[in-house]
């Protein structure tokens, strides 16, 4: 079969997947990131950066809880991402504006601050006036619009490279253009993955490969509904800025960027891999975006492209262990929300995988050590106990018989975004949704 070459195999190099790397890195542990093209290409480098934690949420359920988390984490980690690689994410604290361009729409606003404020967050309807006056260029057709002033965004693309980068600079092994074609597994575990080049073994695998990912996991029998949703985009150059605050409306999204350089996307096309812009889409978003912003029509043209988001059959992301397989993990169909729930994703993955490693090494050792102190006549008069496994494991092979690490808080989101759908399961009992077979245009 072969040596283990690493603590874990990660298979995706895109936010999710080098998030991952970082924070196992952290840890110690021995990472191998794959993946079959450029790090951070796909979905990760299509994405305008949003860090809509209040903006894009429905309820207040897991996805709303874990993210309000995630983008919490995001000061202290541009700043260490910084320290490490250099690597500046562009993070941008300046809030959003979701904008009710009707009289439902503003209905909808207008209950949705309700709940996110009995929630604790922060969040204040303005009337047209007002949202006119954070916003001069804010069209006179706008009702109002819901501020957010604790949304914000980063540079997608940078995020995505600073999280590799840092990955490597604490010993993570990274390898491009690595496709994998399939998880090889022995006796119900994981033993590691088929490269072009030969097996790679490893005893952790996570399968963080995007829309893809779904592709792979039916290979070992595990069945997680997922398809991509194709969004096309757009940027523009403007002399001066026209624009402070992100402004998200149904079918349209406006960020402005550095430079004078403001991002407009994104179209929504489900079951689609065609990455090729249409102009009908393009169409429809500069019609919407200077239904938001009148004075977008002088913006100088600079490029458009598109992206597959990869969604669920639910609408939650699929993050943790797979069952079907021992060692396996995923975390995929974070569908818009990648690059918001990257930073949560990576330490939370990195806490299941470190402690379900030291959960094994610990029972392995021990079983080894019992067998050896038997052997020298020992055992009776140690009772058989083990000194704990060494390497990166160690400092969680303390506790990993009693407790992954995960306040009850944190596991209740965990089992709702757990990667078993089967009837029956913690998932499939707490996400009673209908599956979605497309969405409205955003």
């Amino acid at each position: 079969m072969g040596s283990k070459i690493t603590d874990v195999l990660i298979v995706g190099g895109g936010v999710i997947g080098a998030s991952i790397a970082y924070y196992l890195a952290k840890k110690g542990a021995a990472v191998t990131l794959l993946d079959r093209g450029r790090l951070g290409t796909e979905a990760s480098s299509a994405a305008a950066g949003m860090l809509g934690a209040q903006s894009e949420m429905e309820d207040d359920g897991a996805l709303f809880q874990w993210a309000r988390r995630s983008r919490s984490m995001f000061p202290a980690l541009s700043e260490e991402l910084k320290d490490l690689t250099g690597v500046d994410i562009g993070l941008v604290r300046e809030g959003l504006l979701n904008v009710a361009l009707s009289d439902v729409q503003e209905a909808e606003l207008r209950a949705r601050a309700l709940w996110q404020r009995a929630a604790g967050e922060r969040a204040e309807w303005l009337d047209a006036s007002a949202a006119c006056e954070l916003e001069p260029a804010l069209s006179s057709r706008v009702r109002g619009a819901l501020y957010l002033p604790d949304d914000g965004q980063v540079e997608a693309p940078k995020l995505a490279t600073a999280f590799a980068q840092a990955a490597i600079t604490l010993g993570a092994n990274v390898r491009e253009f690595a496709p994998v074609s399939a998880l090889l597994a022995e006796g119900g575990r994981i033993t590691g993955v088929m490269t072009p080049e030969g097996p790679l073994y490893s005893s952790q695998v996570v399968v963080a490969a995007g829309t893809w990912s779904g592709q792979l996991l039916q290979g070992i029998g595990a069945e997680l509904p997922m398809y991509p949703v194709k969004g096309e985009c757009f940027s523009v150059l403007t002399p001066k800025p026209l624009l402070r605050k992100t402004l998200f409306t149904p079918g349209c999204y406006v960020v402005p960027k550095a430079g004078g350089r403001v991002l407009v996307g994104a179209t929504v096309k489900p079951y689609s891999y065609d990455r090729k812009v249409s102009l009908a889409g393009l169409q429809l978003l500069m019609a919407r975006a200077q239904e938001l912003m009148p004075d977008l029509a002088g913006a100088e043209w600079e490029r458009a492209w598109s992206g597959l988001r990869p969604q669920s059959g639910d609408g939650l992301p699929y993050i943790g262990a797979v069952p079907q397989l021992a060692g396996l993990y995923t975390a995929c169909g974070h569908y818009r929300n990648g690059i918001l729930l990257s930073p949560i994703t990576g330490q939370m993955m990195a806490n299941l995988i470190a402690e379900g490693a030291a959960v094994d090494d610990a029972e392995e050792e021990e079983q080894q050590l019992v067998w050896q102190f038997a052997d020298e006549g020992l055992a009776e008069e140690t009772g058989g106990a083990a000194p704990s496994p060494s390497g990166w494991r160690a400092e969680e092979a303390g506790s990993a018989h009693k407790s992954n690490g995960l306040s009850a808080d944190e596991q209740g989101m965990l089992d709702a975004f757990a990667p078993d759908v089967r009837e029956g399961s913690k998932r499939a009992s707490l996400n009673k949704r209908v599956e979605k077979t497309g969405e409205p245009a955003l």
